[in-house]
């Protein structure tokens, strides 16, 4: 028989609990879900658009009546658990019902805040919790004028701009100078007050509440120093606190909370807790982010598999107040020892401050234009050292898609046909409506179902505005660690260390050891474990050609026709006129509808059908061509221009060393493409300078250029150092490719590896470590050993060329064409 799992609460975090539990374990228990409101679970966040008429308590549902009986879950609604007998493992409802458990779960969430004044009890006096809050509300704006919220945080003001949408004259009672204090600098308040102020609401700053005036109903509020305001409906807006009542009355141990450990298991070791009820390590949350974190932790060790912990959150808050953005992160006061950026534009109503301790970001206030929100909050939580950047932090990376001009102030007003993620072709639109109809709350959510943002990861900033501008409310950033996928809680340096200190060599091995949930992986994790093995053991383990890209397993780039480009490498771009002659019979011989100059100085044959391509290298191999790598994520191109051999400009022989470096490090994978490049003067002709790795020769010697990028999202190099001989630029080529193979998460691009550990870093490793940089050098040499075979001519072989024919009605007649060319 399966055990019997009790929830008491009905909201969002404890039904994510049981989501997560039913996504392991679906199974294990036989669920029984109390619930004091009469309906199924739904979005709290969305009681805002609810109470402005946006939206409808259909809308904002997560879990229908429905689901819970196609889940097979017991759901009692309308009933409050008022007693827990720990004795029996039984809880009871007031209206009598009893539920045995094995395990309970407790979600009670948290109480409203009233404040202690007379008239507190009035008719007219409400909170702003839920839908029963909510329906009170807009019953009173139908019949009242004048309301007064009393509260100037994130609820508060949400309430009175929905109050103001149902046409009642709003005013804002806010016991401090500054709204939002816990999330707004002075400035930013001020700012914000301003634009709330321009759209009709009005603001009591610093006013006590003395009493709420009236005989049956709410008349007035009245104020400490002797004055009142006329009020029909007053809605309390001060704050929450845990609740906490049935676990006191159970005698389970509490304090400000329900005390949790880091499985989120109280002191009854059958009974857990989570959610706005909890304290963990002596803080209680009361953002969707953790509560989902918590939920994830609670789950798994329910299911009983044991291995996550939750150890807290740092967060940072992303929220659309009133239509307007604001996001803040870590601490937003400082002190003597911090040092503040700021950058303010009046006229488009922009404020960004970050405070910096020890050069790195400790706290970021951003109004208006909030985009790179999350940027910055990374920097936060890796303790970046941002000394090497500073003087550009506050302007960021405001782009949309390829257009590079809108930022997040715009992304609202644009149409649902604006490309948001370049690399995935993914609409505005198709975006909010996954975020709507899918119930989706965190940016893997929408990675997931949209694969919006999981490429390079350069629109992440806007997905993040699209989550926050939908959901509206407290949508926040969440700080937990990055795993690899959902197949695991395990991040990709936790994941890297396992397999170097373990001496995990096979992709079962590492699942195996690190309790992977899917047996099989996904295909976001199995490519990452493929080139970290690759990586950390070179010439011992074996490449798992099924754990790569399609790109990759057919060694060329299909296209959108189901055709594929082949592009065989041009050593630094120079090439002969028997390759040209090589190149031009193939594309004849096998119908090549277009050959093209590339980029990258190369030669590209597009539309080569998949049974070709066996035939087309090994053409290609005779001639003495190899692949280049076109399609992976592995060294790409050399760029370089003539140099001192040909132009009056050059300073050095740009083409003989851009050579020389591809005939190092051709063959090499890394966590995603790499581009080298070599100008032979400071003219750049051949863009070193958003290069991976640049060089750009002088007269006394050779510039050193890393982590630029070309390509959705421009970004120039840094500078690395100055040498004098080619034989340096190789040793720190070398090196430097070592560093960023070894320490790159996989499809992480240089140029935000470089941003995520800090150039300094980088520089303290190669530049000014010399053993470290030649152990590294060294390591690159070693591991090329392996890697420098041409694939084209390995699946060229009559043995290999088999997988690329097409299913033939006689299997006999693909056969037997594969040995006839192979014999040819």
């Amino acid at each position: 028989m399966r055990k019997k799992l009790v929830l008491v609460g009905n909201g969002m975090a404890g039904m994510r609990a049981i989501e997560e539990l039913l996504s392991v374990a679906p199974d294990m228990y036989e669920v029984t879900v109390f619930g004091s409101e009469p309906c199924g679970n739904y979005n709290r966040i969305l009681l805002s658009p609810l109470l402005a008429d946006e939206k409808s308590l259909n809308d904002i549902m997560l879990n229908s009546l429905a689901w819970y009986t196609e889940q097979g879950i017991t759901l009692h609604t309308g009933k409050l658990v008022t007693k827990i007998d720990r004795l029996r493992r039984v809880v009871t409802a007031d209206d009598g019902t009893k539920a045995p458990y094995d395990v309970l779960i407790l979600a009670t969430g948290s109480h409203p805040i009233m404040i202690p004044i007379p008239g507190a009890d009035l008719d007219g006096v409400v909170t702003y919790r839920n839908v029963e809050d909510v329906n009170a509300m807009l019953a009173a704006a139908k019949k009242f004028r004048n309301a007064v919220v009393i509260g100037g945080g994130l609820l508060g003001l949400e309430a009175a701009y929905g109050l103001q949408k149902q046409g009642m004259d709003v005013t804002v009672v806010h016991l401090l100078d500054c709204l939002m204090e816990r999330q707004l600098d002075k400035p930013a308040a001020a700012l914000l007050k301003a634009s709330l102020e321009e759209r009709g609401l009005r603001f009591e700053m610093e006013a006590q509440t003395k009493a709420i005036i009236g005989k049956k109903r709410v008349e007035a509020v009245s104020f400490v120093d002797d004055w009142e305001i006329p009020a029909d409906l007053v809605v309390m807006a001060v704050g929450i606190r845990p609740n906490i009542d049935l676990a006191q009355s159970a005698g389970i141990y509490t304090e400000r909370g329900i005390v949790v450990n880091d499985t989120m298991q109280t002191y009854d070791p059958r009974i857990y807790a989570v959610g706005e009820c909890v304290q963990h390590r002596g803080t209680c949350y009361g953002l969707v982010a953790p509560l989902f974190e918590q939920a994830k932790t609670l789950a798994n060790h329910v299911a009983e598999l044991g291995f996550a912990r939750y150890e807290g959150s740092m967060l940072s808050t992303k929220l659309k107040v009133t239509g307007i953005d604001v996001f803040s992160a870590g601490d937003i006061v400082g002190d003597r020892d911090t040092e503040a950026l700021l950058f303010q534009d009046p006229v488009k109503s922009s404020y960004k401050k970050l405070l910096l301790k020890d050069q790195k970001i400790v706290g970021a206030v951003l109004y208006g234009d909030t985009i790179d929100g999350s940027r910055f909050f990374q920097m936060i939580r890796d303790g970046i050292d941002v000394s090497d950047i500073r003087e550009n932090l506050l302007f960021g990376h405001s782009t949309v898609g390829d257009s590079g001009t809108a930022g997040t102030n715009t992304i609202t007003l644009l149409p649902a046909t604006t490309e948001i993620c370049g690399c995935n072709g993914v609409c505005k639109g198709t975006i909010t409506d996954a975020i709507i109809s899918k119930n989706l709350f965190t940016i893997d959510d929408v990675r997931l179902h949209t694969k919006a943002s999981s490429s390079c990861g350069s629109c992440t900033g806007l997905v993040e505005q699209l989550l926050s501008d939908t959901l509206g409310g407290d949508y926040s950033a969440s700080p937990a660690k990055k795993s690899i996928c959902a197949c695991t809680d395990f991040t990709h340096d936790e994941v890297r260390k396992a397999i170097r200190e373990q001496d995990l060599k096979t992709i079962p091995s590492v699942m195996a050891f690190l309790n992977w949930k899917e047996p099989e992986g996904c295909p976001k994790c199995r490519p990452a474990l493929n080139f970290y093995l690759l990586c950390q053991w070179p010439g011992e383990y074996q490449d798992d050609q099924q754990s790569r890209f399609i790109n990759e397993r057919a060694h060329a780039n299909i296209q959108k026709d189901g055709t594929y480009s082949v592009i065989p490498r041009i050593w630094g771009g120079v090439t002969s006129p028997s390759e040209l002659k090589a190149i031009a019979e193939v594309a004849e011989k096998y119908q090549v509808p277009t050959v093209k100059f590339t980029g990258g100085q190369r030669l590209d044959l597009l539309g080569v059908k998949k049974q070709d391509l066996p035939g087309v290298w090994r053409d290609l191999n005779a001639a003495g061509l190899v692949s280049g790598h076109a399609y992976g994520k592995a060294l790409r191109t050399v760029k370089t221009c003539v140099g001192s051999e040909w132009c009056r400009f050059g300073t050095q022989d740009s083409t003989g060393l851009g050579i020389k470096l591809e005939r190092m490090a051709w063959g090499s994978w890394h966590p995603h493409k790499v581009k080298l490049a070599v100008s032979g003067c400071p003219r750049n002709c051949a863009e070193s300078t958003i290069k991976d790795f640049g060089v750009v020769c002088v007269d006394s010697g050779y510039e050193l250029h890393i982590g630029g990028n070309g390509g959705i999202k421009i970004r120039p190099t840094d500078f690395l150092c100055k040498v004098e001989t080619e034989a340096e630029v190789l040793e720190y080529c070398g090196a430097f490719l070592q560093l960023y193979r070894e320490n790159g998460h996989y499809l992480e691009r240089t140029a935000p590896w470089i941003e995520r550990v800090g150039l300094s870093t980088i520089k303290e490793a190669i530049v000014e470590d010399q053993t470290r940089r030649m152990e590294l050098h060294a390591k690159f040499l070693h591991s090329q050993k392996y890697s420098q075979t041409d694939p084209w001519a390995d699946n060229s072989k009559e043995e290999s060329a088999l997988s690329f024919m097409p299913i033939a009605a006689n299997p006999a007649d693909s056969e037997q064409r594969i040995r006839l060319e192979v014999g040819s």
